[in-house]
C-alpha cells in the first residue's frame, strides 16, 4: 500500500497541480507542503481532511484504511482525461448483462496484487 505522502503526490500530479498551488489552497508554504510529500514532516489530521475535500476523495483512501473505496463522491468531476464518473457509469449501464459481468471480472483481475 502507498504511504500518505505518495498518495498526495500522485493526486497532485494527476490533477496537474504544482506544490505551490496545493500549498496555497492549504494555507501553508510550498516548503511545508514539499516536506509533507517527502516524508520530512508529519501531515496534520486537519490537513488530511482538507486534502480529502480538495481532491474529493475519502480520508479513508488517503489513510489506507483498507476500505478499497477510492473516495470520489462527485460524479460530475473529471475522473480521467476529461471523462467523468457519470460518463463511466452511463456507459457501463448501457452494456448488456454478460458484458457487465465480464467487465467486473476484468476490473477484479486488474486490481489483483498477487
Amino acid at each position: 500500500m502507498k504511504e500518505l505522502r505518495q498518495l498526495i503526490r500522485d493526486l497532485r500530479e494527476d490533477h496537474d497541480l504544482t506544490q505551490r498551488e496545493v500549498a496555497s489552497h492549504l494555507g501553508v508554504s510550498q516548503q511545508t507542503y514539499s516536506n509533507y510529500e517527502n516524508g520530512v514532516r508529519e501531515i496534520p489530521t486537519s490537513t488530511v481532511v482538507a486534502l480529502a475535500k480538495f481532491y474529493q476523495v475519502s480520508t479513508d483512501y488517503l489513510l489506507n484504511s483498507g476500505s478499497g473505496y477510492l473516495g470520489n463522491t462527485n460524479l460530475d468531476s473529471t475522473y480521467l482525461e476529461g471523462t467523468t464518473l457519470h460518463d463511466v457509469m452511463y456507459d457501463i449501464q448501457g452494456l448488456g448483462e454478460d458484458a457487465r459481468k465480464e467487465l467486473l471480472r476484468f476490473i477484479q483481475f486488474l486490481g489483483r496484487t498477487d
